[in-house]
Parts: structure tokens; C-alpha cells; sequence
């Protein structure tokens, strides 16, 4: 896995960024390290998580705290940091190509949240690449698809762009919340559909889940984990090109296929 070769472009991922607790997972957090290991070290990282579903489009702050974005889990998680280097050229750039009908605003407090920061702090623990987020301002599969255009060129100045969500996200439909946990059919189901509509290039597909994929809307029952996947596919350099599946499985019965895209 590495940059295009013919143009030295960064790939684009789609990745699931799992809970607090897959820092502590061997099998998973090895996957995603070796994913980075494999990958061109990037100048920067822009990533938009399924937990900030904001607009007008905004961005985190430099140096603003994490968010703890979640509840139930052990004390140590509410402790961790990572404090990346300052991204404020980064979002200056973002926002500079950006159209008169897309406003950004600048978040002076915010900082990075758990689908950004749990994954990140695995793939680059030494929390040295600067990493900017970037709210999600729509669910719509095309509007996202033009911001991911929007974005294609920082590729080619070393920018790893990034979608973090899970392709399968029904939690109030598990029965189980241990991380071996049989994966239910409604998870399965969607998992096997998303993967055969990427090897096939079927962007059009992807888009019309909601009427399309079998598992809805229990896989799905929001879908705020799903729509950074077509930030990903519009900063694609060809979106109907099949994506490289990187990580397939399944945990605590959710997929956590990732995708890297050229």
C-alpha cells in the first residue's frame, strides 16, 4: 500500500475508528498500525469523524483539549491526550477551497473527538503529524462527494484525508458487548453488500443504501458512522475505481472493513 505511483498523491481511507477500548485490542489497534506503517508519511491529516455532525462546515482548534466523547468506559480513558502539532496552515487551506455557498467556520474551543483521535493515536502514537478535523454539514452521499473533491488536491501535498466512522453501527440492536461477539445477520449482511459494491467500483450504490442494502436500518439506524465514506470516495482520483479493502472482521459484531482508495 502506498501513494499512487504515478503521481506520488497520498491515498484517501475510510476507516472504523471503534470505541476507547480498541487501544487495548492487539488484534485490531496491529492492523491499524500496520496500515500506517505501510502507508507514505503524510505532511498532515485531515479527518472527518461520524461524531461531529456540524454546520456550517467547521474546524477544531490547535491545541484544544480532546473531546471524551463518550460514557461507561474505565477512568484512564478520560485521561489520555495527544497533542498534535499545530494545524492552523492546514485549515486556512481547507477553507480557502471551499465555495462562496459552503461557509467554514473556525471552532476557537474544539478539539479532536474520539473517531478522531482513538485511531490516530494508534497509526501515529507519536502524535507528530499535525491532524486537522473537519465537521460532517450533511448526510447527502453528493454534497459529501463535492466536499471530498473540494479536498482531492491536498493529496498531492502530502495530506492523508480520512473518513472515520463503522460500516455497520446498529448499537441498540446488539445483545452483546463483548469484542467476540457473534456478528448479527442485519451486520453481516450490510458488510457483505458494502464490500462487493467497492470491489465493483459502484459508487452509486453505496449512495442509495438506505433503499439498496440489506441489514436497514439496523446496521444503520443512524447514519452519521457511514457518510464520512463518501468524503473518502469524492477525494478519490477516480471514485468509480475499486477501493483496496485494507481491514475486514468483524468487532464486538460490527464491521470494521476499512478502505483505501487511490
Amino acid at each position: 500500500m502506498s501513494a499512487d505511483s504515478s503521481t506520488g498523491r497520498m491515498p484517501a481511507l475510510y476507516l472504523g475508528h471503534g470505541a476507547p477500548p480498541l487501544l487495548d485490542d492487539p488484534v485490531w489497534s496491529g492492523q491499524l498500525a500496520g496500515w500506517a506503517r505501510d502507508l507514505p508519511r503524510p505532511t498532515a491529516i485531515l479527518i472527518v469523524s461520524a461524531h461531529w455532525e456540524s454546520a456550517p462546515l467547521s474546524l477544531t482548534a490547535s491545541g484544544a483539549p480532546l473531546v471524551y466523547d463518550f460514557g461507561g468506559f474505565a477512568p484512564k480513558y478520560y485521561e489520555m491526550t495527544y497533542a498534535t502539532p499545530d494545524a492552523t496552515a492546514l485549515a486556512a487551506r481547507v477553507a480557502a477551497m471551499m465555495p462562496r455557498t459552503e461557509p467554514v467556520h473556525q471552532h476557537v474551543s474544539r478539539g479532536l473527538d474520539h473517531g478522531a483521535w482513538v485511531p490516530l493515536k494508534i497509526m501515529y502514537p507519536d502524535a507528530d503529524v499535525p491532524v486537522l478535523q473537519m465537521s460532517l454539514p450533511t448526510h447527502d452521499p453528493g454534497r459529501l462527494m463535492e466536499l471530498g473533491r473540494r479536498l482531492r488536491p491536498l493529496r498531492d501535498e502530502g495530506v492523508l484525508v480520512v473518513g472515520s466512522g463503522f460500516l455497520t453501527h446498529g448499537l441498540p440492536f446488539l445483545t452483546s458487548w463483548q469484542i467476540d461477539a457473534e456478528a448479527p445477520g442485519w451486520s453481516t449482511d450490510f458488510d457483505a453488500w458494502a464490500g462487493e459494491a467497492m470491489a465493483r467500483g459502484d459508487v452509486d450504490e453505496l449512495a442509495s443504501f438506505r433503499d439498496k442494502a440489506p441489514g436497514m436500518p439496523f446496521a444503520h439506524p443512524t447514519v452519521e458512522h457511514y457518510s464520512p465514506l463518501f468524503v473518502t470516495l469524492g477525494a478519490a482520483s477516480d471514485p468509480g475505481t475499486p477501493g483496496q479493502q485494507v481491514i475486514e472482521g468483524f468487532w464486538m459484531g460490527l464491521s470494521k472493513r476499512s478502505w483505501q482508495v487511490a
